[in-house]
């Protein structure tokens, strides 16, 4: 599930916000090293939730600060998610 994941996070990044491919490391700073603003994170965390049709806490997403913590959250949305089912 985690490559996945990883690799659907990462298609979102580059689709919504035409970021280079190779920019996306899962240790890369969303704002300071992809210049992501803070409507960038309204709209990235908007299209986590159509995508992965999981609701994402807004604590959740403020606390976000890599890519690896979007990967993570997403995870835990999913495994939380399959747990309720």
């Amino acid at each position: 599930m985690r490559a996945e994941i990883t690799s659907k996070v990462n298609q979102i990044l580059i689709d919504e916000f035409e970021l280079e491919p190779e920019s996306i490391i899962a240790t890369a700073r969303l704002y300071e090293d992809l210049e992501l603003d803070s409507l960038d994170a309204v709209d990235l965390i908007a299209a986590l939730e159509r995508h992965f049709e999981r609701r994402v806490p807004e604590e959740a997403a403020r606390a976000a600060r890599t890519v690896a913590d979007i990967y993570a959250l997403i995870e835990r949305l999913s495994v939380e998610g399959e747990g309720a089912a």
